[in-house]
């Protein structure tokens, strides 16, 4: 792969993922611009990562099916009119319905990242594959910083407006960069849907990466949603554009995108994922205790942020291994499953702050990867089984 195409491919990645993250940071204006709760304004950032899943479940497949780049334009044309509608909406339930519809079509991103693993040689994949999830982790990262610079300087509709435009002219330079890529599949549509949920049941380490990442995306979406409540409350006081500055702490964390997809090829899969389970959940130990310091808060941050990036490129390696003709499949499930984990975790951070505070969150976020490190052990338990059996055998 030339590397120029590797660039676009992170860079489109990161703009498209970023359009699920702009809200982060303005859930506090929206609340008071339409009269919310704290829970209520949650809700967007639920509705956009359920659209996201259910995009996931019902358009990434299509990757197998149809030829990528038409598929690819003809999302992010829909893309670009939900975020006009976004920016034009008068009332919160319009704006709830449009980021669904965004959300949903901005799946473009997980069918550029196995579109890199299919261009990729067989011993870089890992590494190919790294890099453009770097650009989607940027697009992650630094969403939320855009965003509350630009809320703060003309307002939360030209967010939307602004990545509508942002939306139509990608479509454009994909549409005549991107060379042509076959379907690698002629079955039916709803063959292909009932292909994805068949690639679960055959492959083990498929749900068994689903339910790690679920976990630490849960984690980290209760971190996200709520911080910006923690930042514009009484103990810091920040205004938008200092809740921006902050989210950009969490940018360090795309450094470890690259690294990870090296320890993929290196065969390290395993124990860094068990390294990223710990220190997850000692990062959210490390935010409780700092809930009035905001330089242990960001050193959370990044922590957070890196460990959740490892165990995703570590995940996304692992289960393209499982069947190169079905990788669409293969990432539509595992991010789908991921999702509706973050998606829990966004809307249980809003009750979970409205209830008991910071504390309370911080407790939900260590739970969440202390959960998936006790799964982790178990996949060691059973991988020391098959040894003995081989062994007796």
């Amino acid at each position: 792969m030339p590397g120029w195409l590797i660039a676009l491919l992170a860079a489109a990645s990161g703009m498209t993922v970023a359009n699920l993250y702009y809200a982060q940071p303005l859930l506090s204006s929206f609340r008071d611009v339409f009269h919310l709760s704290t829970a209520a304004a949650g809700w967007l950032i639920t509705l956009t990562q359920i659209g996201y899943v259910i995009g996931m479940l019902f358009l990434v497949p299509l990757g197998d099916r149809l030829e990528k780049r038409g598929l690819i334009t003809a999302l992010l044309t829909v893309t670009t009119l939900a975020l006009v509608a976004a920016g034009l909406a008068t009332n919160f339930p319009v704006l709830l319905i449009a980021s669904l519809i965004s959300g949903s079509t901005s799946v473009v991103a997980q069918i550029l990242v196995p579109f890199a693993a299919s261009l990729a040689p067989d011993h870089a994949r890992g590494r190919i594959v790294g890099r453009v999830m770097s650009g989607l982790l940027t697009g992650i990262l630094l969403s939320r910083t855009l965003s509350s610079l630009v809320s703060d300087v003309a307002g939360w509709r030209v967010v939307y407006l602004g990545s509508a435009v942002l939306m139509a002219l990608l479509a454009l330079t994909l549409r005549s960069a991107l060379p042509q890529h076959a379907p690698t599949t002629t079955i039916p549509y709803v063959r292909v849907l009932h292909s994805t949920l068949r690639l679960i049941r055959v492959h083990p380490a498929l749900l068994r990466r689903s339910l790690y990442q679920a976990a630490m995306f849960g984690a980290f979406s209760a971190f996200w949603t709520t911080i910006s409540y923690v930042l514009t409350g009484p103990g810091f006081r920040y205004s938008p554009i200092g809740v921006g500055i902050f989210a950009l702490v969490g940018a360090a964390g795309a450094a470890v995108a690259p690294l990870a997809g090296q320890w993929a090829d290196r065969k390290l899969t395993r124990p860094m994922t068990g390294a990223a389970f710990v220190l997850a959940a000692l990062a959210f130990a490390l935010a409780g205790l700092g809930r009035h310091h905001i330089v242990l808060i960001a050193l959370a941050a990044i922590v957070l942020d890196m460990t959740v990036q490892a165990t995703l490129i570590l995940g996304q390696h692992t289960i393209y291994q499982l069947d190169p003709h079905a990788r669409a499949r293969l990432n539509s499930a595992f991010i789908a499953t991921f999702f509706l984990g973050g998606a829990l975790g966004s809307q249980l951070g809003s009750l979970t702050y409205h209830s008991g505070g910071w504390t309370a969150v911080t407790a939900l976020g260590a739970a969440l990867p202390v959960l998936a490190l006790l799964y982790w052990l178990t996949e060691h338990r059973r991988a020391t089984e098959r040894r003995a059996a081989h062994s007796a055998g």
